[in-house]
């Protein structure tokens, strides 16, 4: 006997389907709720994309702070900063010619001058009234900017033999008359007529200037000289061996000593690497000091994978705070390291998700209040910028403590679709909370891995230019020359002049071993 089942139609209108009938309507039901959850997800998707692609690409909040902490907080405290503004004095506008701010007033002592003298002679100098001749009563100086190609210099050494007449006009009599020559200086790499100063151009010009080999080589094939991108690479690479490895070591060793790091990596493609197809993804690992040394340093290494194992062997020894992304593999690491995650990641989630929201709908979502519990956290760390650790430490467990319970609190009270931006925002802030949280163990510790995120930046901008390395041996040794670059520009170095002078007191030192 078939069953039947009795329903109320919201018209109040009694109709009799079977059961049959009614799964198929409750599957269908479920069935049509479950593709338009993905199409709101693919929407979200969509939205953030275009964005991405045509929107701007600052993550700062449009709206104020204050605007969004308002559906938030209601306590007086929060509102403090606000107190200012309204003590503030209104004044009567006026008009203010800015100075200029690119000008030749403050330059460089060792710039060199080439002085242009104009002076006015003959008839130039008789006074229009008078008829007399003038005399000189002052000078304007004028600075200008003018910029001379680089220059490429032959360096010839010419070696002078000595012999001794005196031996010479004896020589009849069976005396030999002795010869001695002037010592050949060492060349920076044997049988090569490189020089320190070529080497470090062709560094600084690639690692720096972003100016891959091929087009430097083009470059000095339109001034006349005939130098192969294989010799160019030949030289950077036995320079980077010889003279720069054994500075990058003793730099990795330094690093190891201090209390607090910042870690990143990004892929690098290499070629050639035997057992992997050239569509494999290599990767480039960062490791620098934090803002708490006056003498930073800035080391990158390379590595086939993405492994855990790689930031393990590398910081093998340290003891203390690292600083890192979301990355599971930095959690494997020692007891002895404590990682600490990365609120601009956090923030960065939350900003998505207000960004892939219909427009008009941001205003007042979750998505725009977890934007705005991250903006308050590095609002307050503005504040703290100028204290010392000890006093950040303090005003972090009594301002930034409270937000943070807030925020987990709050987290904890809200759903989303696991897939859509929230969703995501969700997840990574609850997996990644104990690592979040970190930051107020140390006043010295970072509220974000920001500082490791603009180290890393120059090499993602260089690879966009030679695009990848040819072979690991090549990949290893552009790590420890971008390495050693990048640690003289974060010292104020020049990193031309500092690999010049490198390489020539190396040079230098080894013959004075040799000698020895």
């Amino acid at each position: 006997m078939k069953k039947t089942d009795t329903f109320q139609t919201s018209n109040a209108e009694m109709v009799t389907i079977s059961r049959a009938e009614y799964e198929e309507f409750q599957a269908q039901r479920k069935k049509i709720s479950e593709l338009e959850s993905r199409v709101d997800v693919l929407m979200e998707a969509l939205r953030l994309a275009r964005h991405k692609q045509f929107g701007a690409s600052s993550e700062k909040s449009e709206e104020t702070l204050m605007e969004q902490l308002s559906f938030l907080f209601n306590e007086a405290e929060v509102f403090a900063a606000a107190k200012d503004e309204e003590n503030t004095t209104v004044v009567a506008a006026h008009k203010r010619h800015k100075k200029h701010e690119y000008t030749l007033d403050s330059i460089p002592e060792d710039l060199p001058k080439e002085r242009i003298e104009h002076r006015l002679e003959g008839e130039d100098l008789v006074c229009p009234q008078c008829g007399d001749t003038m005399t000189e009563i002052g000078t304007e100086v004028v600075n200008k900017l003018k910029i001379v190609p680089a220059q490429i210099i032959v360096e010839q050494h010419i070696y002078y033999s000595y012999a001794c007449k005196s031996c010479a006009e004896t020589a009849d009599e069976g005396c030999e008359t002795p010869i001695v020559k002037a010592p050949h200086e060492k060349s920076v790499i044997p049988g090569s007529f490189a020089t320190p100063e070529a080497i470090a151009h062709i560094m600084t010009q690639k690692f720096v200037m972003g100016a891959p080999i091929y087009r430097q080589e083009q470059e000095l094939n339109r001034q006349g000289i005939s130098l192969s991108r294989q010799t160019m690479s030949n030289w950077i690479l036995r320079a980077a061996e010889d003279y720069l490895k054994p500075v990058y070591e003793q730099l990795h060793r330094e690093l190891l000593s201090r209390d607090i790091l910042h870690a990143d990596e990004t892929t690098l493609q290499v070629l050639h690497e035997p057992g992997r197809k050239p569509q494999t993804e290599s990767y480039m690992w960062l490791y620098r000091t934090s803002g708490d040394t006056c003498k930073p340093i800035v080391l990158y290494e390379y590595q086939p994978g993405r492994g855990s194992i790689h930031p393990k062997e590398f910081l093998t020894g340290f003891k203390g705070y690292l600083h890192t992304d979301g990355y599971s593999g930095y959690h494997n690491l020692p007891e002895d390291i404590t990682v600490v995650g990365c609120w601009a990641h956090a923030r960065r989630k939350f900003d998505e998700a207000v960004k892939s929201l219909p427009k008009g709908k941001a205003k007042g979502s979750s998505a725009s209040q977890g934007l705005a519990y991250c903006n308050l956290l590095f609002e307050i760390e503005q504040g703290l910028a100028e204290k010392t650790a000890e006093e950040r430490y303090n005003e972090r467990l009594e301002q930034a403590k409270p937000v943070l319970d807030a925020m987990f609190a709050w987290a904890n009270s809200r759903a989303a679709a696991p897939k859509s931006a929230l969703g995501k925002a969700f997840t990574y802030l609850k997996e990644q909370w104990p690592y979040l949280t970190n930051y107020l163990k140390d006043g010295r510790l970072e509220i974000s891995n920001n500082r490791a995120e603009r180290s890393i930046k120059p090499f993602v901008i260089d690879r966009k230019n030679f695009l990848f390395a040819n072979t690991p041996k090549g990949a290893t040794g552009s790590a420890v020359m971008f390495s050693l670059i990048q640690t003289a520009i974060e010292n104020s170095l020049d990193p031309y002049k500092y690999l010049t002078w490198l390489m020539k007191t190396a040079k230098d030192a080894d013959l004075a071993r040799c000698k020895c």
